[in-house]
């Protein structure tokens, strides 16, 4: 449909909390497809609504052949530890070393407001913890200090 512009950092709506959704209508599906549409045009395994100046509780992930949305997430439980380097649509030029949980539960909706629970693990376990900060206003940079992206990374 369209590709949305992502803010970057220091744009402040990225640090600030987004509500729920509460409407499941044509237009919050049009915002999904524009989602998926902007994640694939500039390359990125995930992508929240603030990213895109909007404050709802949404996120999808388009990592391999996985393609889905998240809607009002909650954390239900989470295991392990790792650690692994992570870049951000919203802070292009950077890296930083981030730990995160190995595995996470995940109780939500799906993009037509059915209820989900996701178990996930590995990167994809990561790259849902690290869009849901931005629901939160949390950025990587938060999480440690920035390296600069090496160029044709």
């Amino acid at each position: 449909m369209a590709v949305l512009n992502v803010l970057t950092y220091p744009n402040p709506i990225l640090r600030q909390k987004a509500s729920p959704v509460t409407r499941f209508d044509a237009a919050f599906a049009a915002l999904i497809s524009d989602m998926f549409d902007t994640c694939d045009a500039y390359k990125g395994i995930g992508l929240a609504a603030p990213q895109v100046g909007v404050l709802q509780q949404v996120l999808v992930v388009a990592y391999k052949k996985r393609r889905f949305v998240v809607v009002n997430p909650r954390l239900v439980s989470k295991s392990g530890s790792s650690w692994r380097e992570e870049g951000c649509l919203s802070l292009p030029t950077i890296l930083v070393d981030v730990e995160r949980a190995k595995s996470v539960v995940i109780e939500a909706q799906d993009e037509a407001g059915n209820p989900i629970r996701l178990q996930e693990t590995g990167l994809v376990s990561t790259i849902i913890q690290h869009e849901m900060d931005h629901l939160n206003g949390v950025l990587i940079i938060d999480h440690g200090p920035a390296k600069p992206l090496e160029e044709g990374a």
